[in-house]
């Protein structure tokens, strides 16, 4: 049986990590649509294929070793079962009557969670608790409210002992890192794009480590990753416009490059100072096109000790376009070119982000990316909570129907 391209890309280094980026009740609908989009000839050899990333009979074999998600995927996975999720949300509300919209929305985005974890949780076991673990997101719209996000942090958590949380890496967020790892509550740094947060939630969880253990906290089954949203740095208009202000140009690659140099600085910076976090990549784009070899440098050059969460948007093109593409260690090369390099250092914004000193902890929420990528989310989450209020509103015209009905 020939390796897919993902198990080649597994084959790295073993301790390289591939993770689902989406709920894991989407997965089978996925498939089938991927099954769907190629020739008939195609079709047998890419289901055996996309069915080894994860094995809905046996989990515990499946290739991903974990899974991230968020309040807008956890939306995604509702739509895409609409008959199960609107019975689900209506007897939530029958039965719990009084509520706010706001608390409906969050008992159902924790039953998203709940189903999805329980999906991973093979994994987890198989593992010793070394893998497996899910992501559960904080509401993004608690950016800056650190007690919220401390509290609905351990709700999360006692939701399955797979659970990771998913913390935001704003001025507040590095608190909270610090605060969960003290309870042994294992963390995922999300909205993360620069050095320097990469670095003081690094720290934040290395003084996190600490205090457990100076408190005897059970750590056999703690574990950080600090997400690294490529594209969402190397793609902020903020970029283009500083470089035209200084007469720059900077071309796709130029942009791919500098993620790539970033991505591989934070890694080799929490390598030389023994954190226990692990970098995670995700946000990646596909391509260039060289000759005739479609590539995915986003995920060529920094192949190594790290963790890959791919969505389907990534894993689409992976497959589809990249499927004979060969993979090697990459992560510690220095092979960025210099012109990319000497552009750069013309840049406000990259010389803030490419050094663990560039802003001050203070300055994180203020960041162009964190700006933007926070309202994305924000208003994204407000989605779920719409549907959520959607089928109230239904409910509550029913019983209005039914009782002013004659008898």
């Amino acid at each position: 049986m020939a390796k897919s391209v993902l198990e080649r890309l597994s084959d790295v280094h073993p301790d390289l990590e591939i993770w689902w980026d989406s709920s894991p009740l989407v997965f089978k609908s996925w498939v089938a649509k991927m099954i769907n989009s190629v020739s008939p000839q195609k079709k047998d050899i890419l289901e055996e294929e996309l069915n080894r990333i994860y094995v809905l009979a046996d989990p515990a074999k499946s290739l991903i070793r974990g899974c991230t998600t968020n309040p807008p995927l956890s939306l995604t996975a509702v739509q895409s079962n609409p008959d199960f999720w609107n019975d689900w949300i209506d007897d939530l509300i029958r039965t719990n009557r009084g509520l706010s919209q706001q608390e409906y929305f969050w008992l159902t985005y924790k039953e998203v969670i709940r189903q999805g974890a329980e999906m991973i949780l093979p994994i987890w076991k198989a593992s010793g608790g070394r893998f497996g673990y899910i992501s559960g997101q904080l509401d993004p719209r608690l950016l800056t409210e650190k007690d919220r996000m401390i509290k609905m942090a351990k709700e999360i958590r006692s939701i399955s002992p797979n659970l990771m949380i998913k913390v935001p890496a704003s001025t507040e967020g590095v608190e909270v890192v610090k605060v969960l790892t003290s309870l042994g509550i294992p963390t995922n740094v999300t909205t993360c794009f620069t050095l320097p947060q990469i670095w003081a939630v690094a720290k934040a969880a290395k003084e996190g480590l600490e205090i457990a253990r100076k408190n005897k906290v059970e750590l056999s089954r703690w574990r950080a990753v600090i997400t690294m949203m490529i594209g969402r740095l190397t793609e902020h208009p903020v970029l283009d416009e500083q470089a035209a202000r200084r007469g720059l140009t900077l071309s796709w690659s130029d942009k791919h490059w500098l993620g790539i140099y970033i991505f591989r600085k934070a890694y080799k910076l929490l390598k030389d100072n023994a954190m226990p976090s692990k970098m995670l990549a995700c946000s990646m784009r596909d391509g260039p096109l060289i000759g005739d070899v479609y590539h995915f440098w986003d995920i060529e050059k920094i192949a190594g000790n790290i963790v890959y969460t791919l969505p389907p948007y990534v894993l689409e093109p992976l497959f589809l376009r990249c499927g004979d593409l060969q993979f090697k260690e990459e992560i510690l090369n220095e092979d960025v070119p210099s012109e990319v390099i000497n552009k750069a250092k013309k840049l406000p914004i990259i010389l803030q982000s490419w050094d663990e000193n560039g802003m001050e902890v203070n300055q994180f929420n203020m960041h162009p990316s964190t700006i933007s990528t926070a309202k994305a989310f924000s208003e994204a989450t407000i989605g779920l909570e719409n549907y959520v209020a959607g089928r109230m509103k239904k409910i509550l015209t029913k019983g209005r129907s039914s009782f002013g009905r004659k008898k």
